[in-house]
């Protein structure tokens, strides 16, 4: 009989230790989903009647054909049969959602139950119930709703500002109606920004999604919620390897508000901000372009209050670092009205620390608003004085306004005829004399900042001589 070499033997057996190991380290979901399912829904909702179409065509067109975002779009949308119809209105599946306690409170998506006159909750055990909308914020894209019953079975809810890049995470919905549909992924990203949304720090996952999972629940692998499934990244109107989740702490503190007042209120800085680019991190003395740049502190607003200024740069807010503009009204959102916060910024170079009173967010979006930059390189060009007229249009109180464009920094800035010139290398500019004399001294070679408001809208641009 012929002898196998040891060194074949010592390597079949390395390699079955490691099978065995790969064996016991991959997660096994099937207790998870079998404890989890139970309290997972099917929400339907039989929408408000559509007004008569006077378009002739308007039959020949079909669902989804309204004018929504190309690339992130809200699961639903699209989604087949989900316009009204003239005729007896039926239930329509539109998305999941999760019952959070015993009593029959369930959580899901804002857009899922968004214009509906009944709400249908469909249980594991395919009971179906009438379900009361107790609240709703289309901020944060989250409803909760309530359903007569005691004993329900409900989840656990997790602890979303523990997730890490990396970890294991499992979401139970309905895609496109196929009840507790279950799909797997790892924690991609947190605390996203995406382009249409504001107060939500997103969880990103490379978890399966599809039209139906909207507002069912996203689970670590101790069968804890840890956030709703909400929104994909999609070219195509399915799941192309990009979800996200609202974290679970920020539903549940706006679910909390809505039973116990009806209503959600956010804290309010009142500044208007824009992307620390890297010229402009260079113009205002950075060591890296990060932080949200102060371009405008609104009248009567916390922020004037704590005296901040237009030029400042905030790099932290309550402790948090603020890499990215979008990271600031996450964080201010979530301080509670009249609690004091803890605000590190960066003035002409200078650390400097102030404390703000946080207020209340008005109707309109004004919590630290990001206004779309078009940014250019640098600066150069002929002004004149601002006259009243301007002062009143644009709401500025001094400054000068660019008459003429010639080559030369200007022009290589992107800076137009009209724009006001309010700010120059951190000082204001008031006069013309006052502006040449400022021009006059620029350092060479490096950028300053350069702060111009263009029809309305304050930015500050890099400016390069």
């Amino acid at each position: 009989m012929k002898k196998v070499p040891l060194s074949i033997v010592l390597l079949l057996f390395s390699l079955a230790l490691a099978l065995s190991v790969q064996a016991q380290t991959f997660p096994d979901f099937k207790t998870l989903v079998r404890e989890a399912s139970p309290a997972v829904v099917n929400i339907s909702t039989v929408q408000k009647a559509a007004p008569v179409s006077q378009d002739p065509f308007s039959q020949f067109r079909g669902p989804g054909s309204e004018d929504i975002p190309e690339i992130f779009r809200h699961f639903f949308r699209g989604f087949p049969d989900t316009q009204p119809r003239r005729g007896n209105p039926t239930p329509r599946s539109l998305g999941s959602g999760f019952i959070i306690s015993d009593d029959g409170y369930i959580l899901t998506n804002h857009h899922v139950i968004k214009d509906a006159e009944q709400v249908i909750v469909r249980l594991s055990d395919r009971r179906e119930l009438e379900a009361e909308v107790v609240g709703s914020d289309p901020r944060s894209d989250v409803a909760l709703l309530k359903v007569a019953g005691e004993n329900l079975p409900y989840v656990k809810i997790g602890a979303s500002n523990e997730l890490e890049p990396g970890e294991w995470v499992l979401a139970i919905g309905s895609p496109f109606g196929f009840d507790h549909s279950v799909t797997a992924g790892i924690v991609s990203a947190t605390e996203r920004s995406l382009a249409n949304d504001t107060y939500v720090p997103f969880i990103q996952t490379d978890v399966a999604i599809n039209p139906g999972n909207s507002g069912g629940p996203l689970f670590n692998l101790a069968g804890e919620v840890v956030g709703i499934n909400s929104q994909i990244y999609t070219r195509s109107g399915g799941f192309m390897g990009l979800s996200f989740a609202i974290p679970i702490d920020v539903a549940m503190e706006v679910s909390e508000q809505i039973k116990g007042q009806g209503f959600v209120t956010r804290g309010w800085l009142g500044v208007v901000i824009q992307e620390v680019s890297r010229d402009l991190a260079e113009s205002f003395g950075l060591p890296k372009p990060s932080g949200a740049l102060v371009v405008k502190v609104m009248a009567d607003s916390p922020a004037q209050a704590a005296g901040l200024q237009e030029g400042d740069v905030i790099v932290r807010f309550e402790g948090h670092d603020i890499n990215l503009s979008s990271d600031l009204p996450h964080h201010v959102g979530r301080v509670r009205p009249g609690q004091s916060a803890v605000i590190d910024l960066i003035r002409g170079g200078q650390a400097l620390t102030l404390n703000a009173t946080i207020g209340v967010l008005p109707d309109e979006d004004n919590l630290a608003q990001i206004p779309d930059v078009q940014q250019g390189e640098s600066l150069g060009l002929v002004v004149q004085p601002l006259d009243a007229d301007l002062r009143t249009r644009w709401n500025v109180t001094s400054g000068v306004v660019i008459s003429q464009v010639n080559d030369g920094p200007g022009a290589s800035a992107g800076l137009m005829v009209g724009d006001i010139i309010t700010m120059l290398n951190g000082q204001r500019i008031e006069t013309i004399e006052q502006f040449n004399q400022v021009v006059a001294g620029l350092p060479k070679g490096r950028s300053v900042p350069l702060r111009i408001v263009r029809r309305g809208n304050p930015m500050f641009i890099p400016l390069k001589l």
